[in-house]
C-alpha cells in the first residue's frame, strides 16, 4: 500500500509545505518548482520578510549599506509571479500533526487559527540568538541581531542616544562584524569575551593575528571573562559587570553569544533531536517521519571530516540542504556528503578563513594529526604590493589526507582555503596540493601558489626529506642544539634562549661548531630559511629537526598561552 504522500504524487499534486524561508526554505521551494510544475508549494513565515540577507545586518548597521531594500533577496510577489508559490508571511505553525499529516497554522496579523494538509512537510525554522537568563539582560538598550527589524531599533538607539561607546558580547562572527561597522560610525568598542580568544574556530595561535589587528584598530579586548549581569546607571548608560567583577560602561551593547537552533516546534511534534541540539537528519534531510524533511541552522548533520554530530549555522550549507531535500521530497536520489565548516570573516583591512577540523577539535576527538605553517604572499613578491599569508595545514600523518587549513592575511585567503576546502571534499591529499594546477599571473598569484607550497612543505616531511618539530613539542635540553638561522641583526633583535646564531649563508662553512651528538633543532623567521639549512645538515649526516613556521609561529603561541591566562 503505497502511503498518502506517494498516493498524491502519484494524481500530480503533491502538497508541499514549507516552514521558514530565508536560505534554506525559500531555496527548497524554488528548487520543488523548477522539478516539478504541479507541486502545490507554500512558505509559512512568522516574520516580514520570506529571503533576507540576515549575513549582511551589520554592514546595514554601519552603513555600508545603504539601502535596506537591498537586503530583501526575494518579496513575496517574486516567489508568486516567477514560480508560482505562495508566501504567508506573519504566519506560524504553531503544530504538527504527524498521524493527520497537518500542521496548525495561526496568522498572526488577524488571529485566525487554521489547519494544513501536506504530502511533504519541510522544517526550516532556523535559529534563535542565545540570550543567557543574567540579572538585566532585558535592560533598554542591550540588543541581539537577527533580523532587519533588530538591525532598525539598533540603528535608531545608537542614533537617538548619539551613542559613543558599545560593548560586544561575544567574539565570533556577528561580534566581530558588529566591531567592525560600530566602528566605522565612530563609536569607541570593547568586546566581551567569555574564552580567552576571539573566532573560535580558528586555533589560538592564529587568533592572535586577529586579537592583535582589532587592537591596532582601537577595539578593547577582554577575553577570558564572562558576564555576571547588566546594570543602569541613573544617566541612562549601562554597565557590565563581568564574573571576576570588572565593570564596563557603554550607550549601548550587543548580544552576540552565538544562536541555538529552533527546535520547539519539531520537539512538540515528536521528532528525534539529536545529541548536539538540533533536528537529527539523515543525508537525504529525511527527519524520523517519513514525510517531513528538515535543513539549515535548526538541523544536525555529519563533520565531513571527523564524521560526529555538529551544529553549523551558516547559509552556504543551508542552501544547499533546501536545494537536496526538493530533490528528495520529489523523489530524486541525493545524498548531503556533510559540512566542513567552511568559513571567511573579513575585519577591518585582514581576512580569516577556514576550513575542516581545527587543532583543538581533531585533539578533543584524538584524530592523529600533523601541521605545517608557512608564510608565504599572496602573489609574486616582485609585483607590488605583495601581501603575506599566515597558513596552517592540517594533515594526517598516515596517508596525508587533508583534513583542515587556516588562513590569516589582507589579500588571497579565501581563495587558498577554497581551493583546500574543495579538495577536502574530494578526499584529496598534501600531494595533491603539491600537484594542484592553479592561475598564476604576477598580479594574482605566484607560479608556486601558497596552496602548492603548503602542499610541498608537508609532502617533504611525510617522504622524509625533512623532520618537522612543533614549537609546543619541542624539548629544548642538553641533549640538543637549537640553531638560529637568520642574519645577525635578526638575531640581535630577539631570540630563542640558549639559541646559537649561525647565518644560512654561513652554515656550510661553520659545520665544525655544531654538535654531531645532539638532535640539532633549527628555526629561522617562518621556516624556509630553516628548511634549507635542515637539508645541508641531513646531507652532511647530522640529526635535525626544522621548527615549523619558524619564531613568528612562537610568537604567536607565546601570545596565545598569555591570553589563556588573564
Amino acid at each position: 500500500m503505497l502511503n498518502n504522500r506517494v498516493e498524491k504524487r502519484a494524481n500530480g499534486k503533491p502538497r508541499i509545505l514549507i516552514v521558514g524561508g530565508v536560505a534554506g526554505g525559500a531555496s527548497c521551494a524554488t528548487r520543488a518548482r523548477r522539478l516539478s510544475e504541479d507541486a502545490e508549494i507554500i512558505i509559512f513565515e512568522r516574520g516580514n520578510y520570506v529571503s533576507f540577507a540576515n549575513c549582511g545586518l551589520p554592514y546595514y548597521i554601519g552603513n555600508v549599506i545603504t539601502d535596506e531594500a537591498s537586503l530583501l533577496v526575494a518579496k513575496p510577489a517574486l516567489f508568486q509571479d516567477r514560480y508560482g508559490i505562495a508566501v504567508r508571511l506573519q504566519t506560524e505553525v504553531q503544530a504538527i500533526d504527524r498521524v493527520k499529516q497537518t500542521i496548525t497554522v495561526k496568522n498572526l496579523v488577524t488571529g485566525e487559527i487554521y489547519q494544513e494538509y501536506y504530502d511533504a512537510l519541510l522544517l526550516a525554522p532556523g535559529a534563535r540568538p542565545v540570550i543567557p537568563p543574567l540579572p538585566g539582560i532585558d535592560l533598554p538598550g542591550i540588543f541581539s541581531l537577527r533580523s532587519i527589524p533588530d538591525s532598525r531599533e539598533i540603528i535608531k538607539w545608537i542614533n537617538g542616544k548619539k551613542a559613543r561607546q558599545a560593548i560586544i558580547i561575544g567574539g565570533g562572527f556577528i561580534g566581530l562584524e558588529m566591531a567592525d561597522n560600530l566602528v566605522k560610525l565612530g563609536l569607541d568598542i570593547t568586546i566581551v569575551e567569555m574564552l580567552t580568544q576571539v573566532m573560535p574556530a580558528l586555533d589560538a595561535e592564529m587568533a592572535v593575528l586577529l586579537q592583535e589587528h582589532l587592537t591596532a584598530n582601537n577595539v578593547s579586548l577582554k577575553m577570558g571573562d564572562g558576564v555576571a549581569r547588566f546594570e543602569q546607571n541613573s544617566s541612562g548608560s549601562l554597565t557590565v559587570i563581568t564574573q571576576s567583577g570588572k565593570k564596563y560602561s557603554a550607550d549601548v551593547i550587543i548580544l552576540a553569544i552565538g544562536v541555538r537552533p529552533d527546535i520547539a516546534l519539531a520537539i512538540e511534534a515528536g521528532l528525534e533531536i539529536g545529541t548536539a541540539g538540533g533536528i537529527r537528519v539523515d543525508d537525504n534531510m529525511h527527519t524520523s517521519d517519513k514525510n517531513i524533511w528538515a535543513v539549515g541552522d535548526a538541523v544536525e548533520v555529519k563533520d565531513f571530516v571527523s564524521g560526529e554530530w555538529c551544529l553549523v549555522p551558516m547559509a552556504g550549507p543551508a542552501n544547499r540542504q533546501g536545494r537536496l531535500a526538493a530533490d528528495a521530497i520529489l523523489g530524486r536520489k541525493i545524498k548531503f556528503r556533510g559540512s566542513q565548516c567552511t568559513m571567511a570573516c573579513k575585519v577591518f583591512d585582514i581576512t580569516i578563513a577556514a576550513t575542516g577540523g581545527s587543532e583543538k577539535r581533531l585533539q578533543k576527538l584524538g584524530i592523529p594529526y600533523e601541521k605545517v605553517y608557512l608564510y608565504p604572499n599572496q602573489h609574486a613578491g616582485y609585483y607590488p604590493g605583495a601581501k603575506p599569508i599566515m597558513l596552517k595545514l592540517i594533515f594526517s600523518p598516515l596517508d596525508g589526507k587533508i583534513l583542515g587549513a587556516q588562513a590569516v592575511g589582507e589579500e588571497g585567503v579565501e581563495k587558498r582555503i577554497d581551493v583546500i576546502a574543495m579538495a577536502i571534499q574530494k578526499e584529496a591529499t598534501v600531494f595533491d596540493l603539491e600537484e594542484a594546477e592553479l592561475c598564476y599571473t604576477p598580479q594574482l598569484g605566484s607560479a608556486k601558489d601558497p596552496v602548492n607550497m603548503a602542499g610541498m612543505v608537508a609532502a617533504n616531511m611525510l617522504r622524509g626529506d625533512t623532520l618537522l618539530a612543533q614549537w609546543a613539542t619541542s624539548k629544548i635540553s642538553n641533549n640538543s642544539f637549537l640553531l638560529d638561522v637568520r642574519e645577525v641583526m635578526e638575531f640581535r633583535e630577539g631570540h630563542i634562549t640558549g639559541a646559537v646564531n649561525i647565518p644560512l649563508h654561513k652554515l656550510r662553512h661553520r659545520l665544525a661548531e655544531i654538535p654531531r651528538d645532539k638532535e640539532i633543532l633549527v628555526y629561522c623567521r617562518s621556516g624556509l630559511r630553516s628548511y634549507i639549512a635542515t637539508r645541508i645538515l641531513l646531507q652532511n649526516g647530522f640529526k635535525v629537526q626544522n621548527i615549523s613556521g619558524g619564531i613568528l609561529v612562537y610568537d604567536m603561541q607565546k601570545k596565545a598561552e598569555g591570553s589563556n591566562n588573564p
